[in-house]
C-alpha cells in the first residue's frame, strides 16, 4: 500500500498527458509528453528510464528558467530517490514556488511532503502536512486539492487501521469522481477500498472490486497494478481460509514486489505466514515471519500486524525451549511495539493480552539470569580476542619501529652520498698502493697469508681497478672463475688478493660494488628510480629481485623500496 499515494498527485498541475506520436529524441518532447512518458515508465517500475526522463525534464525547465516547470521537475525526480535526497527536492520545490501565484501552491508542496513522510513511516509528520495542505486548500476554496487532501488522510487512516472511516472516503470519491479525473488515481482509490473491505470482512464487496480492477484497461498496462489485485485476491482467499489458493497467488506477488524492493513484499510475507499457520505448518509460518522481521530491520517501516508476528515467534520458540531466540524476539517486539505506540497511541489498549509490556520485561529478566553461564564463556572469548588484539598491536608497533629505523638508515645513506658528491668537485684518480704499503698493512693482520708473488698481486689489483672503474661488475653471471679467466690469473691468486686487499671474500666484494653503485645512481638518476625492483636488479647484474634485496639489506641495513621512497621524499 506504500506506493499507492504517489500516483495521486502526478497530474495536479493541470497538464494533459499526450499518449500518441512521441518520438524517440527527448529534445522533441514538450513538458506534457515528458510527464506522460515518465508516468508510463514509473507505472511499470522501470526506474532507470523514469529517472532519465525526470532529470531531463528538470534540466529543460532550468535552461528555460520556467519556475512552474522546475517545480514539476523536482516533483518527478523525487519519486525515485531515497528519503534524504527526496526531502531536499521537496524543500527545493517549496523555495521555487514561493512566489508563484495561483491556488496550486503551497498546498501541493505540503501534500507532496506528507506523501514522502508517509512512505517512510513518519506518520505523525505526514498527518501534520496533510492537515496544513487541507487548510490551505479550504482557504483557497480549491475543491480539487481538498479532494486530494481528504484522500491522502484516508490513506493514512487505512494504514492506521481506521478502515471504516477510510472506506467512507474512498467509496465517496470512487463513485463521485468529479475531482478525480486521472485513471491512475481512480485505480488506487479502488485498491485502497478493497483493502478496507477485506479488513472489515466484507469479502463479497472486496471480490467484486477485485474482479472489476483486474478487467480494467489500466491494469493491463501496469505489472504493478496486476500484482496489487493478485495480492488482494490472495489476501481475500486467506480470510476465507482457502489457504492453498492464497499461497499460490501471494507467492507470485511476493516474487514481483521483492524484485522491485517495494514494501508490499512485507505484506505478502505476513499473509503467507498466516496461510501456513492456518495449515498448521508452524515451521513454514515461522520461516516467512523471520524473513519479514529481517526486512523490517532493514527498512524500519512498520505496520500494526507486526505485533501478531512477534508474539507468534515468541510463542514458537518458547515451545521449543530456545531461550536465546525467545529473548531476541521479545527485544524485537519491544522495539517495534514502542514505535507503533508512538505512532498509533489509540492502539495501545489492544496489546496482546498474553504479552503486554510489563510481563515481557519480567520474562526478559528471567531469561537473562538463565543465560549468565553463557556470558562467562562469552567473556572468556572476549579475553582471548583481546590477547590476540594485543599481539597484533605489538607486531604492528614492532613493524612500525623497524620501518622507522629503516627510513633513518636510508636518510643517512642519502645524506652521505649527496655530501660526497657535493665535496667531489674534481675526479681523484685512485692509485694502487705501493707493495711496501701493502706489506705494511698485511703485517698488521695476523690472519693474512701470502702465496701469490708480489708482481702477480700488483697485476691483479690493477685489473680489479679496471673492473671497478669500467663498472664491469654490473654484468650478470660473474663468478670468481669467470673473473679470474678474464684477467688471466687463477682463482686462488684472485681470491687471496681480494681477501687480503679488499678485506672481504669475492661474493661480498661483488655485492658491495653493485650496492654502492645502485645507492649513488638512485640518488642521481630520477628515471632509474621509476624502474620496478626486478628491473633495477637486472640492471646491476642480479638474476632475481630476491638476491638483490638480500644483498642491499645486508650492506645498508634498509630495503630498496624504503631507500627509493626516502629519496623521492627528500627530492
Amino acid at each position: 500500500m506504500m506506493k499507492v499515494i504517489f500516483y495521486i498527485l502526478l497530474l495536479l498541475s493541470g497538464f494533459i498527458y499526450a499518449q500518441k506520436n512521441i518520438v524517440d529524441t527527448l529534445s522533441e518532447f514538450n513538458y506534457s509528453q515528458l510527464k506522460s512518458k515518465f508516468d508510463d515508465y514509473y507505472d511499470n517500475d522501470k526506474v532507470s528510464e523514469s529517472k532519465i526522463i525526470a532529470q531531463y525534464y528538470l534540466q529543460k525547465a532550468k535552461k528555460e528558467k520556467n519556475n512552474l516547470q522546475i517545480a514539476e521537475g523536482y516533483i518527478l525526480i523525487h519519486f525515485n530517490e531515497d528519503f534524504p535526497t527526496a526531502l531536499k527536492y521537496i524543500d527545493s520545490l517549496e523555495i521555487i514556488t514561493k512566489n508563484i501565484k495561483g491556488n496550486l501552491y503551497p498546498t501541493r508542496t505540503y501534500l507532496m511532503k506528507g506523501n514522502l513522510y508517509f512512505k517512510y513511516d513518519y506518520l505523525k509528520k505526514a498527518l501534520d502536512n496533510y492537515i496544513i495542505a487541507l487548510q490551505y486548500a479550504k482557504d483557497q476554496k480549491d475543491q480539487k486539492q481538498i479532494a486530494y487532501a481528504n484522500i491522502n488522510i484516508a490513506y493514512l487512516n487505512n494504514y492506521l487501521g481506521k478502515y471504516a472511516e477510510a472506506a467512507k472516503t474512498f467509496r465517496y470519491y470512487l463513485y463521485n469522481p468529479n475531482n478525480i479525473t486521472n485513471e491512475s488515481q481512480h485505480n488506487q482509490i479502488r485498491v485502497s477500498l478493497i483493502n478496507c473491505y477485506i479488513e472489515l470482512n466484507k469479502l463479497d464487496s472486496a471480490n467484486i472490486l477485485i474482479k472489476e480492477g483486474q478487467k480494467s484497461p489500466f491494469t493491463g498496462k501496469s505489472k504493478y497494478s496486476v500484482n496489487q489485485y493478485l495480492y488482494f485476491s490472495g489476501y481475500s482467499n486467506l480470510k476465507q481460509k482457502k489457504y492453498t489458493i492464497a499461497i499460490n497467488e501471494l507467492t507470485k506477488t511476493y516474487n514481483f514486489f521483492s524484485s522491485i524492493n517495494d514494501n508490499n513484499a512485507n505484506y505478502a510475507l505476513y499473509s503467507l505466514g498466516k496461510c501456513y499457520d492456518g495449515l498448521n505448518n508452524k515451521e513454514k509460518a515461522v520461516e516467512y515471519f523471520i524473513r519479514l522481521d529481517s526486512n523490517i530491520q532493514k527498512t524500519n517501516i512498520t505496520f500494526p500486524e507486526l505485533r501478531e508476528v512477534y508474539t507468534y515467534l515468541i510463542d514458537y520458540y518458547k515451545e521449543k525451549n530456545d531461550k536465546e531466540k525467545q529473548l531476541y524476539y521479545i527485544d524485537r517486539f519491544l522495539k517495534v511495539d514502542k514505535k507503533l505506540d508512538e505512532q498509533f497511541q489509540y492502539l495501545s489498549t489492544e496489546l496482546p493480552k498474553k504479552y503486554d509490556t510489563p510481563n515481557l520485561l519480567q520474562e526478559k529478566e528471567e531469561i537473562i539470569n538463565d543465560l549468565k553461564n553463557r556470558k562467562i564463556i562469552l567473556y572468556a572469548s572476549i579475553g582471548f580476542l583481546l590477547l590476540i588484539l594485543l599481539l597484533v598491536l605489538y607486531l604492528y608497533y614492532k613493524a612500525k619501529k623497524t620501518a622507522k629505523e629503516h627510513r633513518k638508515i636510508a636518510q643517512e645513506l642519502i645524506h652521505s652520498i649527496e655530501k660526497r658528491n657535493f665535496e667531489s668537485t674534481t675526479d681523484i684518480k685512485k692509485e694502487i698502493p705501493e707493495l711496501s704499503q701493502i706489506s705494511e698493512h698485511a703485517e698488521t693482520e695476523n690472519i693474512i697469508t701470502k702465496t701469490a708473488p708480489e708482481e702477480v698481486t700488483l697485476f691483479i689489483l690493477k685489473e680489479l681497478e679496471i673492473f671497478e672503474n669500467k663498472q664491469l661488475f654490473l654484468k650478470s653471471g660473474i663468478t670468481l672463475a669467470s673473473l679470474a679467466k678474464n684477467i688471466k690469473t687463477n682463482t686462488s691468486y684472485l681470491s687471496e688478493t681480494i681477501n687480503n686487499h679488499k678485506g672481504k671474500n669475492f661474493t661480498s666484494y661483488l655485492n658491495d660494488l653493485r650496492i654502492d653503485y645502485v645507492l649513488e645512481r638512485l640518488v642521481k638518476d630520477k628515471k632509474f628510480r621509476t624502474y620496478k625492483l626486478p628491473a633495477i636488479a637486472e640492471e646491476i647484474g642480479y638474476n632475481n629481485v630476491q638476491a638483490f634485496a638480500t644483498a642491499f639489506k645486508k650492506k645498508t641495513g634498509t630495503t630498496p623500496s624504503i631507500y627509493i621512497k626516502e629519496i623521492e621524499t627528500q627530492k
